[in-house]
Parts: structure tokens; sequence; C-alpha cells
């Protein structure tokens, strides 16, 4: 079996070889520029690591792997545009570096590719695959449309919240497992289950994500803390200390929220301090590990030796900053 640093090392190498020198120039440029942020690489290595758990040589399952990668950056590009996001990854986004027309047609472009890419399958199981990566474009879609819709509803639940990031987070990571095992030929239950697996530890990654927004260390977490709370994001933090908060501490949230005037800093330690005395940190918290729980659950389920499974459950704790 290959380890994940060989099997990063194998996506990494295969994106730098994309041919992408084709014109015009100001469409690819573009799309160069974004593959070669780098990032962890977790989408296709995910893949590639479950279709290595029945298969020992990956590379019938390079090509998908890279168009999952390209669909996923994709998506990236989008959503900064959307969002008017300033950088990712350290470097100026797209939509700044060009511009907007530019951004919506390399974007689109990476659509397209990423549906070319992943068709580079056998062709027994094409059909397969291209239904669960087309349901799961057609769901990250839906996921975003409610992350838009939520930013101008005050009555966001939480049951709704968890919905929206398991569409725009969740269902990408189990779509990479799922195609993984369903190109290797794994048993059908085994590829469903390994769906749940990465659609739990999405939902523990993406409350991880809204955790470190407001308790992380900038310099581990890798961008500055308090950004949800300043935009006023509903998140699981949000949500919850509005349906738990009373009296006094009730006003002073309701006090912040929206208030664009105030001193950002003060507004992060005062929006801070109050989850802290609700205890959305601890509702986190304890979230987060039941679906980390959930997530190791379903993996056990796979019925597979544990050895061979290892790769998979050390990619999920790493994932999640745990110890394996």
């Amino acid at each position: 079996m290959y380890n994940s640093d060989q099997l990063l090392q194998m996506v990494n190498t295969a994106i730098a070889a994309m041919p992408l020198e084709r014109e015009p120039q100001g469409l690819y440029a573009p799309i160069r520029y974004v593959l070669s942020l780098g990032g962890k690489r977790i989408r296709p290595v995910l893949m590639l690591a479950a279709y290595n758990l029945y298969q020992e040589d990956v590379q019938p399952c390079l090509m998908p792997a890279i168009g999952l990668e390209t669909y996923h950056n994709f998506t990236l590009l989008h959503d900064d545009l959307m969002d008017r996001a300033e950088v990712r990854r350290g470097k100026a986004c797209v939509h700044r570096k060009w511009d907007d027309n530019t951004a919506i047609l390399s974007g689109d472009n990476m659509l397209v590719l990423a549906f070319r890419y992943m068709m580079q399958c056998d062709k027994e199981k094409m059909p397969a695959v291209m239904n669960i990566f087309s349901q799961t474009a057609i769901e990250i879609d839906e996921g975003q449309q409610y992350d838009i819709d939520f930013e101008t509803r005050s009555d966001v639940t939480e049951a709704e919240y968890i919905e929206m990031i398991r569409l725009k987070t969740s269902v990408l990571l189990a779509c990479a497992l799922q195609i993984g095992a369903t190109l290797a030929g794994a048993p059908e239950q085994d590829a469903s289950t390994l769906y749940r697996f990465g659609e739990r530890i999405g939902l523990a990654f993406q409350l991880q994500d809204d955790y470190l927004d407001v308790y992380g260390d900038p310099a581990v977490f890798g961008k500055k803390i308090g950004g949800d709370i300043l935009c006023d994001k509903k998140t699981f933090m949000l949500i919850n200390a509005l349906r738990n908060a009373s009296g006094q501490d009730l006003a002073q949230l309701q006090h912040w929220i929206g208030n664009k005037d105030c001193e950002p800093q003060e507004k992060i330690q005062a929006v801070t301090a109050l989850y802290t005395k609700i205890g959305v940190d601890r509702m986190a918290q304890e979230r987060m590990d039941a679906y980390f729980a959930q997530a190791e659950a379903s993996l056990d389920e796979v019925r597979l030796p544990e050895q061979r499974k290892q790769m998979l459950r050390s990619l999920a704790h790493g994932l999640m900053g745990r110890q394996s």
C-alpha cells in the first residue's frame, strides 16, 4: 500500500503536468495560478486512499482524483468572487489579480475540465462515478445557496445550519471516498459506508473551523480569528448562542449583531466572552467529538483488516489535528 505522502506527491505531480498551456492565456493562466496555490489536496488523496484499500496500483484512479481537485478549486474560485474575498492561501484571489469576468470564465472552464478528467476512468464504472460526481456538484450548489440565504435570515436553526455545511463541505469529502471505492470494485455496502465516514468527518471538520475562527491561535489557524463574528455569520456558534442566551446576555449579543460602527477587536472580544459564558464552546466541542466518533464507527464497519484502513484513519485524525 501507498502512504499519504506518496499519494500527495502523485497528485501534485499530475497537477503540475496538466496541459494548461493552451491559448488564450487569459483563460488558462488563472487556472494554472489557482491550482499552483497548493493546499492539503485532501480530497484527491482521500479518493486514492479509498481506491488503495482494494487495489494496489492507484494509477487508474489518478485522473478522476485530479478531476475532483480541479472541481474543488473551481468552487473556491467562485466562492471567493461571491464573497469578495481578497486572499486565498496567502495570495490574491483571481478576481483581484485579474478581474470578475476572468474569474467567472476561468472557473467555468475548470468545471468542464473537472468533468473531463473524472470521465478518464474505467468505462464500465463511469456511469456510477459520474452519477455520484454530478449529484455531489448539485448538492454543493444547494449548500452554497443556503449559505447565501442565511445571510439575510435571523431565524436559522441548528438543523438548517448542519444541513447547509453537510451540502457545502461534507459531501465532497464523502464523494471522494465513494468514487475511489467504486472505481476499485469495492462492495457497494463498503462504498456507501465510506461515504458516511467522509460525511461525518466533513461535519466535524467544518464545526472545528467555526470553533477555531473564535478560539484558534492565528499562527496555527493560518488566518485572523473573529472573522465570522465581525460579519455576523450564522455559524453553529452564533445560532446556539442566540438559542441559549437569556436576559442581559441575550441583550448584549443582540447589541453586537449587526453593529458595524464598533471597533472590530472590541466586538470580537465581547462576543467571544459571551460565547464562553453561554457555553457554546463546549457545545461545539461535544458536537465535533460526536461526529468524529460516528466517522470512526463507520470506518470500523468497512469489511477490511484494520491495517489496510490505517491510512484513512490517520488522514481523518490529521484533518482534525488529533493524534492517531
